[in-house]
C-alpha cells in the first residue's frame, strides 16, 4: 500500500472514495463546485491511501486554520478531516498509516498542533489526539423563556468584558443569510480572535459556502445585534421547522449582554413552542438568567475538538498562562514512538520550557496534555481518572492553576 498526498486532478476521486468508506453518496455541488461541505478542501493536503493496483482505499486531508488559544494568541493548527477507509481494507493498519504518514507531514510544515473533530471517541485518542472543548444542546420551552431582572442591576462583566443583563443599548435586526454573509463573516472572526478554542473560518470558507450554516448558505433567518453606533457586535443563525420548534444554529456575540439580546430575540418570537440552542458553551450563564431555573433542559453534551500537540515545547511557550510556578511534565507519545521531560516555569503569563532530568511533578499521555492545553479539562480532573500521575501533593492543584484559561475554551465551528 502506498500513501501520497493529493493534487486537485484528484479531488473526484479523493471525494468519492470519502463518500464510500462512510457509505454515502455525494450532494451535487452548484457549477463552481460550491455549496457542499468538502468545498473548501485544501487538495494539496490532502492523503490518499492507495493498494499496489492504484485502487484508492482510504483518505486524510487538513485544513489550514488558527486556532485562539489562552491569552488570546492566534496559532496556526491543521484542521484533519476526510479521514476514511473502505470497508473493504479496515483493521488493516491503513488508517494508522495515514495517521502516522500525516503527523510526518505536519512536522515537515512547521505546525506544532492538529486539531480535530472526532467521529466515534474510541479512534483518535491512540493517535495522541485528547477532547479540549465541549459543547451542548440547550432546549426552552417557549412560555418558560421569560428572563429575570438582573439582581446586580448589570454590574457583573461577562466573559467579554461587558455586563450582564439589561445593560443593552444596541438593537437587534433580523435578515436573511443570503443577505449578509459579509456581516457573518465579520462578526464571527472578531468573535473568534477572543475566545480561546475557536477556530478561524477562512475566506475561502465563506465565498465556497463549504460547512454547515450559517457558513453553507442554507436559508435561515438572522438575527444580527449592533451596537450603540450600528456596529454589528452579534448574530443568531436560527431556522424554524417541525414541530414548531425555532432552532439557533450558533449564536456569536461579543459579550454576554449582547448574547442575552439575542436569546431575548429568539425566544420571544411568535407561533413557537420551544427554542433550541444547538451549539451551547457548557458554562454560559444563560441557564442562570431565566426567571424559571429549571426552564432550560441539558442534553447532548459531549466533546468538539480535539487537540494533539506535535511539538510539547513550542506548545507550551506558545499559549498564556496564569498565575506563577514550576512543573515537571512526563510526556508521553507511544504513536510516535517519543517520550520528553520538560521543565516549564511561567512568568507572567508566560512560559520557558526546556529539557530537565528533574524527577517529574506529573506524567501524562500526550493526549492528556492535549485535552488541558486549551484549559477546558482541568489535570486534576484526568488524575481523578487515573491517567495523570501526580507524583506529589499540590502537584495537580498547581496544574489546575497554571492550566486555567481566562474564560472557558468553546468552539462552534464544524469541518
Amino acid at each position: 500500500m502506498d500513501i501520497r498526498t493529493t493534487s486537485d486532478q484528484d479531488h473526484d476521486v479523493f471525494v468519492d472514495t470519502l463518500h464510500a468508506a462512510f457509505g454515502r453518496f455525494p450532494e451535487t455541488p452548484a457549477e463552481d463546485g460550491s455549496g457542499v461541505w468538502w468545498a473548501a478542501l485544501e487538495m494539496d493536503r490532502g492523503l490518499l491511501a492507495v493498494t499496489p493496483d492504484g485502487r484508492p482505499v482510504g483518505t486524510a486531508a487538513a485544513y489550514s486554520f488558527e486556532l485562539t488559544l489562552p491569552g488570546e494568541v492566534l496559532a496556526p493548527a491543521a484542521g484533519v478531516t476526510a479521514v476514511g477507509v473502505l470497508p473493504s481494507h479496515r483493521r488493516q493498519g491503513v488508517l494508522s498509516a495515514m495517521m502516522r504518514h500525516q503527523l510526518s507531514e505536519l512536522r515537515a510544515r512547521g505546525e506544532f498542533l492538529s486539531v480535530l473533530l472526532a467521529s466515534e471517541a474510541l479512534i483518535y485518542r491512540r493517535f495522541g489526539y485528547g477532547p479540549a472543548t465541549y459543547t451542548q444542546r440547550l432546549t426552552v420551552p417557549r412560555h418558560q423563556g421569560a428572563l429575570a431582572v438582573p439582581r446586580a442591576n448589570g454590574t457583573a462583566g461577562g466573559p467579554f468584558g461587558g455586563p450582564v443583563g439589561d445593560g443593552d443599548d444596541g438593537s437587534v435586526e433580523l435578515l436573511r443569510r443570503a443577505d449578509c454573509g459579509e456581516v457573518l463573516e465579520e462578526v464571527y472572526d472578531r468573535y473568534r480572535r477572543a475566545q480561546p478554542g475557536a477556530l478561524s473560518r477562512p475566506p475561502r470558507w465563506w465565498a465556497k459556502g463549504a460547512g454547515q450554516p450559517p457558513v453553507a448558505p442554507a436559508a435561515r433567518y438572522v438575527a444580527v445585534h449592533r451596537d450603540a453606533d450600528g456596529v454589528p457586535d452579534g448574530y443568531a443563525s436560527y431556522s424554524i421547522g417541525d414541530p414548531d420548534t425555532l432552532t439557533v444554529d450558533e449564536t456569536v456575540a461579543a459579550d454576554d449582554a449582547v448574547f442575552t439580546a439575542l436569546a431575548r430575540f429568539v425566544l420571544g418570537h411568535d407561533l413557537v413552542g420551544r427554542v433550541v440552542f444547538k451549539h451551547f458553551p457548557p458554562e454560559h450563564p444563560l441557564r442562570w438568567q431565566f426567571a424559571d431555573f429549571r426552564a432550560g433542559e441539558v442534553s447532548n453534551h459531549t466533546d468538539w475538538l480535539w487537540v494533539r500537540i506535535l511539538d510539547v515545547p513550542r506548545a507550551l511557550t506558545t499559549r498564556g498562562w496564569s498565575g506563577d510556578g514550576e512543573l515537571v511534565l512526563d510526556v508521553d507519545d507511544p504513536f510516535l514512538g517519543e517520550r520528553g521531560r520538560h521543565l516549564l516555569t511561567v512568568r507572567d503569563g508566560k512560559a520557558v520550557c526546556v529539557p530537565t532530568d528533574r524527577e517529574p511533578d506529573l506524567s501524562l499521555d500526550v493526549s492528556d496534555l492535549g485535552s488541558v492545553y486549551l484549559g477546558g479539562t482541568s489535570p486534576s480532573t484526568l488524575v481523578r481518572a487515573g491517567h495523570i500521575r501526580a507524583h506529589r501533593p499540590g502537584a495537580a492543584a498547581l496544574a489546575d492553576a497554571l492550566f486555567r484559561a481566562e474564560r472557558p475554551p468553546h468552539c462552534l465551528h464544524w469541518f
